[in-house]
């Protein structure tokens, strides 16, 4: 992101637009994105509606999630921080993400019974209750812990249901050959709170790559998500939703990292006034 850097980019950007116009005009396009005050395209439904039910007809499933995020920076250009995580799931309660990233590994694990978060390096680990979803369990342990999962909406059990509240634009995109090694459909969707941009696999109807902006975010940052190494009905071993290390790991509470608030200090006493 330094400064010769961005003129690279630019000049690059302006070369790839001037060969992109010169293409043979025959070559297939995408369709263009409708107005703002456009309604909801059924070919977008319908595409997001198959994802999803693919989604949800899987008892089983395994998958890679690499995840950017764009954070602001003293200098103005905004950095990207980045995770990588290696999902299990069983239906309907089991879940297991071991995630890497640009700070410390931690791995996640519920087996329906107790959800246990576990920080390898500080050899720490935080247990608690687990609820009898998975979709339950994702949420009990971002509203208990603060523990956040971007592909969250990729495995709930309906994702088309979280889609369609208050949707109130969707619409199709065109094809594409580059992003996850397949050809995939891009679509477009947006509620009061994100705007999201997809790529759906054309033969398996699976999500290959989600980038997010959200609408309360002055800076537009981007949130992209690349999803792959798909297997549905997997077999899952009995014991993929647990750790041995994480077993004999010191315990600590199960709860959101959120600032403690300090008690007021008591006003010093006043001087003594000298008779």
């Amino acid at each position: 992101m330094r400064r010769a850097t961005g003129l690279l980019l630019v000049a690059a950007t302006a070369f790839a637009t001037t060969v992109a116009h010169a293409a043979d005009e025959k070559a297939a396009k995408p369709a263009k994105a409708p107005a703002a005050e456009s309604t909801i395209e059924a070919k977008a439904v319908d595409l997001l509606k198959a994802s999803s039910a693919t989604l949800a007809a899987a008892k089983s499933m395994s998958f890679t999630a690499v995840v950017s995020y764009e954070s602001p920076s003293a200098f103005g250009p905004a950095l990207v921080y980045s995770t990588k995580t290696a999902v299990l799931l069983q239906r309907p309660d089991k879940v297991r993400a071991i995630t890497a990233g640009d700070g410390p590994a931690s791995e996640f694990y519920a087996d329906g019974k107790t959800m246990t978060a576990f920080e390898p390096a500080a050899n720490l680990v935080a247990t608690a209750k687990a609820p009898a979803t998975i979709d339950a369990t994702l949420a009990a342990a971002y509203d208990d812990a603060a523990i956040y999962f971007p592909w969250t909406d990729v495995v709930v059990a309906d994702p088309w249901a979280d889609i369609a509240k208050g949707l109130t634009i969707a619409f199709y995109i065109g094809q594409s050959d580059v992003v996850g090694g397949t050809k995939t459909d891009m679509v477009a969707w947006a509620n009061d709170l994100v705007f999201v941009q997809a790529w759906i696999g054309a033969e398996d109807k699976l999500p290959r790559k989600l980038r997010a902006v959200y609408a309360n975010d002055p800076t537009r940052l981007r949130h992209d998500m690349d999803l792959s190494d798909w297997k549905l009905d997997v077999a899952v071993p009995a014991d993929a939703f647990a750790s041995k290390l994480a077993a004999s790991a010191k315990p600590i509470a199960f709860a959101r990292p959120d600032p403690v608030a300090m008690p007021a200090l008591a006003p010093p006493p006043a001087p003594s006034k000298k008779k």
